[in-house]
């Protein structure tokens, strides 16, 4: 899993120059900065791999359907 880094300062400062105040904008950013920390974040290798688990298992179903399905016809046509 990857990592996110946020600037509080940056962020601090944005509020503060819209207009909240500054005890308000450092609350803010430490409860942001906690949320985020406590985030999982998934990147695009991560998705790729578990793309490539699912993709492999997929192959795996439709195999195993396709010789069952020709398993009972054999069946079926040799009764």
């Amino acid at each position: 899993m990857s990592t996110t880094t946020f600037d509080t300062l940056q962020f601090v400062e944005r509020l503060t120059q819209a207009g909240i105040s500054p005890e308000h904008a450092k609350a803010e950013a430490e409860a942001l900065k906690d949320a985020l920390k406590s985030t999982e974040i998934v990147s695009k290798a991560d998705l790729q791999i578990a793309l490539a688990e699912l993709h492999s298992d997929l192959i795996k179903w439709i195999a195993g359907l396709a010789f069952a399905q020709i398993a009972l016809l054999v069946a079926l046509l040799l009764k």
